[in-house]
């Protein structure tokens, strides 16, 4: 797992955005959420291009904290963020059964970490589906130096029109992935119609609880803060994911809320309570030389302007997502596994 240095950070923010263009793509992916006056409705219709504009400026950012997987996981006692992490991806291969040799499709790759792994975990081929020409350069880069370039590939395209024929995979996942939809139940209807009669899809989903409560403006805060810092035009219940995940066809064969019994709060890594060496630069003091080094290469013209702009909304997500799980009323990690009847209705 690569971590990426301060230039590779500096140089990254902005993704294929132009450099000059970084500080109005900040401002317009602002507008587009609720803390900048912005609404749910054109965040879903304009859902292309505000999550593009996310993850062209964050990925550096994420690569640099989190290393080439962009995600949480369950964590045991006695086991690192690392090898939780990796455990988490091997987790899904196991759930769906991948055996040698099977087509797999990763719905929303990011730059590829989970993909690698799980080919590595279980012989298989992976083809990632991404929106983001910057993450698949950057994924394409990875892929060639872990030697998988024959058995993993990317696809440049949108989740909720995928240019694959019906009945393509053996078995595909999403990781904190399709939360990014506009809408839940048509993108795994795109899911079901790829994948292959009696095989499965998995899923780890962003969602809010049963005990979010709409009209609480603390909860409403925390979740426009989520929102911001993370690219999505809203949440939606664990009950609004089984609900659509069964509208799209699919049977589902068992779902729960992993953080639940998690030994080691999923939160942890990025709690300001909590201070690791292991994980320094997701810590107080490692945010606070993160902001001071954006904050310099951003002065002498190193870093784009609106670098600064990114890593504090970065943080502000940091903060609603540790808010969140102390108050229950978010989890990353909703899990679902769906099986594709042989023969549909």
């Amino acid at each position: 797992m690569s971590r990426a240095g301060t230039l590779d950070l500096a140089s990254g923010v902005g993704g294929k955005i132009g450099k000059d263009d970084v500080l109005p793509a900040v401002e317009q992916y602002e507008k587009y959420h609720v803390c900048y006056g912005g609404k749910e409705e054109e965040r879903k219709s304009n859902y292309t291009d505000m999550v593009n504009k996310y993850y062209d400026l964050v990925t550096s950012f994420y690569e640099y904290g989190w290393g080439e997987s962009f995600h949480f996981a369950q964590r045991w006692k006695g086991e690192s963020l690392r090898e939780s992490i990796k455990r988490h991806e091997h987790f899904l291969a196991f759930q769906l059964g991948l055996k040698p040799g099977q087509k797999v499709l990763d719905v929303g790759c990011g730059i590829g970490g989970p993909l690698r792994e799980i080919a590595r975990f279980s012989y298989t081929s992976v083809t990632g589906l991404n929106n983001n020409e910057y993450q698949i350069s950057r994924g394409k880069v990875l892929n060639r130096l872990a030697g998988l370039e024959e058995t993993c590939d990317f696809v440049k395209a949108d989740f909720m029109k995928m240019p694959f024929p019906d009945n393509s995979f053996d078995a595909a996942y999403a990781i904190e992935a399709t939360c990014h939809a506009p809408d839940a139940a048509g993108c795994y209807k795109e899911i079901f119609r790829v994948l292959k009669p009696g095989q499965c899809f998995a899923a780890y989903e962003w969602c809010m609880t049963d005990a979010y409560d709409p009209k609480n403006t603390e909860h409403q805060q925390i979740k426009a803060e989520i929102e911001l810092g993370n690219g999505l035009p809203d949440i939606r219940l664990t009950s609004q994911c089984l609900e659509a995940i069964r509208l799209a066809g699919f049977e589902v064969v068992w779902e729960k809320d992993l953080t639940v019994d998690s030994p080691v709060p999923w939160y942890l890594p990025i709690d300001p309570s909590h201070f690791s060496l292991s994980n320094f630069r997701l810590t107080i003091p490692g945010r606070f030389v993160t902001r001071n080094l954006v904050k310099g290469l951003e002065k002498i013209g190193i870093a784009p302007k609106g670098s600064e702009r990114v890593q504090a909304f970065l943080e502000k997500a940091a903060d609603g997502l540790v808010a969140g799980a102390k108050k229950e009323i978010f989890t990353p990690m909703y899990f679902m596994l769906a099986r594709k009847p042989l023969t549909e209705e």
